[in-house]
C-alpha cells in the first residue's frame, strides 16, 4: 500500500480529493486527511513559500509516512521537505504552485505536477460577469430598489448603460481566460480587439482582431478587460499614461491579479471623470484597504463594482482541480509522463 495525504481546504475538501483518488486509482493506496481553515482563515507566507495555510510542524505530522501528497495549500516548504523523505510526489491542484518550493523538491528527486487553468473557464465567466454588471449598471440599478427608491431616472439616454453587441472590447491577454472571455464576446456581437504578444496568428478566429501593442487596445476600446500574467514586465501596465489614452467614458475590468493595474490612477480617472468605471476582482493588497478611494466611489453610487477576488472559484473548478492531481499521480504511479510537470522525480514502484 502507497500512502497518500489528501490535505485539502474548506474550497477543495479532503474529502473531494480522496473521493477524485479512489476514482482515478481504485486499488493499492492508504489515504489520509487532513483539512487547512482557508478560506475561513487568509493564507499567507509560511518560511519561503507563498500562499500556504498552516505550519511546517503541522503538516509534518500529518505528512510522514507519505509517499505522495495532493493539496491546494500545504507549505511544501525544504524543511518538511527534509523531515519527509519518503516523499516521492506533490500534486498541487492549482496553478500557481507558489506554496511549493519548486527547487527544493528538484533537488530532492520530487516530482511535482500542477493544474493549470483549472478555473479558466470560471475566471472568464466572471470577468464577463463583471463587465456586464458595469456596462448595464446593475449594482447601482439593485442599490436603489434596497434603498426603496424607484430611480425611474436611470431610463434617461444620459443615464442608460450600453451593449456589449457593437461594443469594441479590448483584452490584454488571451490565454485560458482571456481567449475564453474573446470568443463569448465575439458570440455576443463584440469586435474584440487582442494584444498577447504569445499568441499565434489567427488562433482565436473570426470577430477577434489581434494588435501589434497595448496602447493600441487601450485607444481603441470601450472596454479593456486585464488578463496577463504578473510579471516586472506587466506590473502596473494599466497607469495614468495608458488610462489617458482610453476614450472618454470608457470601462475597464480586473479580474486577473491587483499588481496588473494602478488602483490609485484609476480612482483619480473615475473622480475626474476621464473613465467611466471599472469593476474588479482582485486587489493589490488583500484583505483590502478599505480607505481606498475606490471604495468610497462605489459607495457614492459611481460606476465601481468590486468583488472579493472569488472570479475563480466555483464548484467546477475544485473537481477540476482534484480531478487534476489525482490524475497526475495516477501517471505517476504507472510510469506515464506527467500533464503538467513541474519537477521531475523518480516514480514510485507500480502497484
Amino acid at each position: 500500500m502507497i500512502r497518500v495525504l489528501a490535505a485539502g481546504d474548506r474550497f477543495i475538501r479532503s474529502s473531494l480529493l480522496r473521493s477524485e483518488l479512489e476514482r482515478a486509482v481504485p486499488e493499492g493506496l492508504d489515504i489520509a486527511e487532513m483539512e487547512f481553515s482557508w478560506p475561513d482563515t487568509p493564507f499567507g507566507r509560511v518560511a519561503e513559500v507563498d500562499e500556504a495555510s498552516g505550519s511546517e510542524e503541522q503538516l509534518i505530522e500529518a505528512l510522514r509516512g507519505s509517499t505522495a501528497i495532493l493539496t491546494q495549500l500545504a507549505p511544501l516548504t525544504e524543511r518538511v521537505m527534509d523531515a519527509v523523505p519518503e516523499l516521492r510526489f506533490i500534486g498541487v491542484s492549482r496553478g500557481g504552485p507558489t506554496n511549493i518550493n519548486v527547487d527544493a523538491a528538484r533537488e530532492r528527486g520530487i516530482q511535482v505536477a500542477n493544474v493549470p487553468g483549472r478555473n479558466g473557464v470560471a475566471t472568464a465567466e466572471m470577468t464577463l460577469g463583471l463587465a456586464l454588471a458595469l456596462m448595464r449598471r446593475i449594482p447601482l440599478a439593485q442599490k436603489s430598489l434596497m434603498d426603496a427608491t424607484w430611480r425611474g431616472d436611470l431610463y434617461r439616454s444620459d443615464a442608460v448603460g450600453r451593449e456589449v453587441a457593437g461594443s469594441v472590447i479590448g483584452l490584454l491577454g488571451a490565454g485560458a481566460v482571456g481567449s475564453h472571455v474573446a470568443r463569448t464576446l465575439v458570440a455576443m456581437g463584440a469586435h474584440v480587439l487582442v494584444f498577447d504578444p504569445y499568441l499565434a496568428p489567427g488562433r482565436l478566429g473570426e470577430g477577434v482582431e489581434q494588435v501589434s501593442s497595448a496602447e493600441e487596445v487601450f485607444r481603441r476600446s470601450d472596454l479593456v478587460s486585464v488578463h496577463a500574467r504578473l510579471t516586472p514586465e506587466t506590473e502596473h501596465m494599466v497607469n495614468a499614461a495608458t488610462l489617458a489614452l482610453m476614450k472618454p467614458g470608457a470601462l475597464l475590468v480586473n479580474a486577473a491579479r491587483g499588481g496588473l493595474v494602478d488602483y490609485d490612477a484609476v480612482a483619480h480617472a473615475i473622480e475626474s471623470g476621464t473613465l467611466g468605471g471599472a469593476a474588479f476582482d482582485v486587489y493589490p493588497q488583500e484583505p483590502v484597504d478599505f480607505s481606498h478611494p475606490l471604495f468610497r466611489l462605489a459607495a457614492e453610487g459611481k460606476d465601481v463594482v468590486v468583488t472579493p477576488h472569488i472570479a475563480g472559484a466555483s464548484q467546477e473548478t475544485a473537481t477540476r482541480a482534484a480531478r487534476g492531481v489525482a490524475e497526475e499521480l495516477r501517471r505517476f504511479l504507472n510510469g506515464e509522463p506527467a500533464m503538467s510537470p513541474l519537477a521531475d522525480g523518480a516514480r514510485a514502484a507500480l502497484l
